[in-house]
């Protein structure tokens, strides 16, 4: 499991960095969404570890909520693309 969640847990920043250099802004979008399904990924992972008691519920909420907060600015910023695109 911490395979999964350190693979997991660091792609988002690697596909926003990737988005940075984005060929087209659906080249943009299509980074970022491998960035949001990953960091649900990682959701899913820390809710198993803390079901199994790996980690405790302190750990559990400080790292649940950094993973939504960073899955909810990934999906704010492909909304605005897509907005920008006239996407929406």
């Amino acid at each position: 499991m911490s395979k999964q969640i350190l693979k997991s847990g660091t792609n988002p920043d690697a596909m926003v960095r990737e988005a940075k250099n984005a060929e087209s802004g659906a080249d943009f979008i299509h980074k970022l969404a491998i960035g949001q399904k990953e960091a649900d990924e990682t959701l899913y992972w820390l809710e198993l570890l803390h079901a199994t008691d790996y980690i405790n519920t302190t750990e559990f909420e400080s790292l649940h909520f950094d993973t939504t907060e960073v899955l909810k600015l990934i999906k704010s910023s492909i909304k605005t693309k897509k907005k920008n695109l006239g996407l929406l």
